[in-house]
């Protein structure tokens, strides 16, 4: 069974404030769970509805109801699993090869696939704006599908970061270069900016470099790109060459 006091500990997690004050994470999911019992991640416990995980201790993990998992599920249609971990201490960013920085990026599923996207070609930090979602979120755990496990991420003032780079930045926009047809290094930042408003004009300011995805539709009227989508390509770009 799982206790009420249980019950509303998780259950609060599903909010940043608790999840800092308790420094625990909620991930659910055969897959997500595997990945980060793999990883540094330690594992606070694990509630299952069936024989799972037999490497885990008994002392670490409770067998509950498919009635029980619903209560402290954040999924419409839970799996068959929940595990609470511990969060980490933040490690430092280190200037060496391709970086990622998100400026106010907002939606836990645009996050949950850009680190997955991160972890697939082999972008190994993130570096977020203080007011983009936290990684935390049980939608962006869930969306990473165990990613968050190898990519480095990290909160800052985006533009003291930037401000102090030596690295080379780019920028995400409409009218800039065509990414197709640049020459680009294995180094450096690159900056992808809000779902609605995309880079600051604060962080706009400290871009060395313009880049864009050309629109080859014939009427040209689709106005932007899915952040996350727009992540895939100029990611492949970077890594193209390499």
């Amino acid at each position: 069974m799982v206790s009420k006091n249980q019950i509303k500990l998780i259950t609060s997690l599903q909010q940043k404030k608790y999840r800092q004050t308790h420094q625990l994470f909620i991930a659910e999911g055969v897959k997500v769970i595997q990945e980060l019992l793999l990883s540094n991640f330690m594992l606070e416990h694990l509630f299952v509805t069936e024989n799972l995980f037999e490497t885990v201790s008994s002392d670490k993990k409770t067998l509950i109801s498919e009635s029980d998992l619903k209560k402290i599920s954040c999924l419409a249609t839970p799996n068959n699993c929940l595990a609470l971990f511990k969060i980490p201490n933040e490690k430092k960013i280190l200037h060496d090869g391709l970086i990622v920085a998100l400026d106010e990026v907002r939606d836990p599923g645009n996050l949950g696939t850009i680190i997955r996207l991160c972890d697939w070609f082999g972008v190994k930090q993130i570096v977020c704006s203080t007011n983009s979602v936290d990684i935390y979120n049980p939608k962006v755990v869930q969306a990473t599908m165990g990613s968050i496990s190898r990519v480095n991420i990290v909160y800052t003032n985006l533009v003291e970061f930037l401000s102090n780079a030596d690295d080379e930045i780019f920028g995400t926009f409409m009218d800039g270069k065509n990414v197709y047809k640049e020459n680009l290094p294995q180094n450096g930042i690159l900056v992808l900016g809000n779902e609605a408003n995309g880079i600051s004009k604060e962080i706009e300011n400290l871009i060395t470099q313009k880049l864009s995805i050309p629109r080859f539709g014939d009427l040209q009227k689709t106005e932007s790109l899915n952040v996350a989508t727009a992540t895939a390509i100029f990611l492949s770009e970077f890594k193209r060459l390499q």
